[in-house]
């Protein structure tokens, strides 16, 4: 059915008042809206202006809940990039749509089973199908046979790993290490553990894309080019 309005014919000799040309300017759907919303208004302790309070929470839900959601950083191991109190930002829909976790990337994902029963922070260093092996010659990660320089994330003074390790990451799962090697438990310290040190990527919350507070640590977390050159899983390994 056509509910659209109809021009109503009138008598072009008259020119109507002002009142009739000026009254009356919201249409039926505006004044139902309102007569809703004065409605709501009515009913609530403070009127109009918990309302809009309400809405804002509710806003502020929705938005943490499906787009973006804040993280405290509980301990050092993240460091010298995240701090202790830092509060970081973590993008919920970076994987979503078929994007998976890239190697570099800073996220923040849900260790029951796997670490213990909270969420985590640490940067990922192998996907599916990595063959990732620690150390080489020089003392350095390696990752699909390429070394991998991470002086530019890896916390002063530490060493990439003193615990060796030679894996190969399962497919849909990814292998995790924290910046502060020597103060981070990470997939080294779970290798004999239920997975084997790996967390799945459905487990993945999001991608730390910001610290958000303190105001004087504010800056953008990005990817690291120190991963750009290893070669994709499989050409590497047997």
């Amino acid at each position: 059915m056509d509910t659209e309005a109809q021009p109503v014919e009138r008598d072009r000799s008259s020119r109507p008042s002002a009142s009739e040309e000026t009254s009356d300017t919201a249409g039926p759907e505006d004044r139902s809206r309102f007569a809703f919303t004065d409605r709501v208004a009515e009913r609530l302790p403070g009127g109009r202006i918990t309302l809009t309070v309400l809405i804002c929470l509710v806003f502020l839900l929705l938005v943490s809940r499906f787009v973006m959601q804040p993280f405290e950083i509980p301990s050092g191991s993240m460091e010298s990039g995240l701090r202790i109190g830092d509060r970081v930002l973590v993008n919920k829909l970076a994987y979503r749509f078929g994007s998976e976790p890239q190697r570099g990337d800073v996220v923040v994902f849900d260790g029951t089973g796997y670490f213990g029963n909270a969420d985590y922070v640490k940067r990922v260093v192998g996907v599916g199908g990595d063959h990732v092996v620690c150390c080489d010659k020089e003392g350095r990660l390696e990752v699909n046979g390429r070394s991998v320089d991470e002086s530019t994330f890896l916390y002063r003074g530490d060493s990439p790993s003193e615990v060796p390790f030679d894996i190969v990451v399962p497919e849909r799962s990814l292998f995790l290490l924290g910046d502060h090697r020597s103060r981070s438990s990470d997939s080294r310290d779970h290798l004999g553990s239920p997975g084997g040190g790996m967390v799945p990527v459905g487990d993945v919350i999001g991608r730390a894309d910001w610290i958000a507070w303190p105001s004087g640590h504010w800056t953008r977390l990005t990817r690291p080019d120190a991963y750009a050159g290893v070669p994709a899983a499989g050409g590497a390994h047997g």
